[in-house]
């Protein structure tokens, strides 16, 4: 088969390569899937540029954890209907070197849902990383219905899926964007409520946007730079839903302010949620998608061996959405 892989980590365009290697054959529990697209996220980049050490211990890595495609084949123990099913998968490329940029992937059947018929391989490769950990942010701690979150990165690729989650889901939404365009995609994802977190007045203008009322929850891409703000606008017993803190990776925290407010803080990342909240993150999302009401951003979508390309679009942080590499 036909994958892009790493031998060494660097930058994209010195490291990734194109190559012919084995097709893999489905073990017990196991679905082979011929991939019709795969997608970069920004771990996927980390990854490649060294961010785990020890990755290329057993030899070269191929790269990304989400894709979408067709099993082709089952191993022992999976129901020989599943084969010809079109499905999503998630997690490829964690904790073991063979993701989704290749013609094929092996993968536990529970790792590869079906993908409704409503939603095509360019939205599959979407779901993973961006709407598991979106779902995981805002039902983590309980039902959303009448409660305020302030959603940071509206826009992101999973703050536009926490905003429609919440939307849905019956909460009031203030979310945040420093641009028109940003500010207009969190408003069209359901927003009630858009706010500058570059202003100098963040935390005011968000309680502005309450109406003065403290806010029931945050969900956050940057806990250590925004944690200030996190903290005079929640209520007591409030929660921080954290899924990155790249600005600031070890922040120091204002103890004691968030002791007597008695804040929550929960750190999000899709590989450890409990198999409980992966079914239900999975249910909903067909269930959305079934009824077509769940919004995706496809930034750019490009040839697998545009790769590097893609890699570096990530990096920069310039692609509003997913970028897609169309394998088939």
């Amino acid at each position: 088969m036909r994958a892009a892989l790493y031998r060494k980590f660097g930058p994209a365009r010195e490291v990734l390569e194109l190559a012919d290697i084995e097709t893999p054959e489905p073990g017990p529990g196991e679905v082979l899937v011929r991939l019709h697209t795969s997608a970069i996220n920004p771990s996927d980049v980390k990854k490649r540029a060294g961010a785990f050490p020890d990755l290329l211990d057993g030899g070269f890595v191929i790269p990304n954890s989400d894709g979408a495609g067709m099993i082709e084949s089952v191993g022992e123990g999976v129901d020989k209907s599943r084969k010809g099913e079109r499905v999503w998968v998630f997690q490829a490329q964690h904790d073991r070197r063979f993701g989704t940029a290749a013609e094929y992937v092996t993968i536990s059947s529970n790792c590869a849902p079906r993908l409704p018929e409503k939603a095509d391989f360019d939205v599959g490769a979407c779901l993973g990383i961006p709407a598991m950990t979106a779902h995981r942010a805002v039902f983590a701690d309980g039902e959303v219905e009448d409660k305020t979150l302030l959603i940071m990165g509206g826009a992101g690729r999973v703050g536009y899926y926490a905003v429609q989650w919440a939307h849905r889901a019956g909460a009031t939404v203030i979310a945040t964007a420093s641009n028109a365009v940003d500010n207009a995609a969190c408003l069209d994802a359901g927003a009630n409520h858009v706010v500058d977190h570059r202003a100098d007045d963040f935390a005011r203008k968000v309680l502005e946007a309450s109406k003065g009322a403290l806010i029931d929850r945050v969900i956050d891409l940057e806990f250590g730079s925004n944690l200030p703000v996190s903290v005079e606008v929640l209520k007591v017993g409030g929660t921080i839903a954290a899924y990155g803190s790249a600005r600031e990776p070890e922040p120091v925290l204002p103890f004691y302010k968030m002791m007597y407010k008695d804040l929550t803080v929960r750190m999000i990342i899709v590989y450890a949620m409990p198999v409980s909240a992966k079914d239900h993150a999975i249910a909903d999302i067909n269930s959305a998608l079934s009824h077509g009401w769940l919004r995706h951003r496809v930034a750019r979508a490009m040839p697998l061996e545009d790769i590097a390309v893609g890699n570096e679009i990530v990096e920069a942080g310039d692609a509003r959405g997913a970028v897609v590499l169309n394998i088939a």
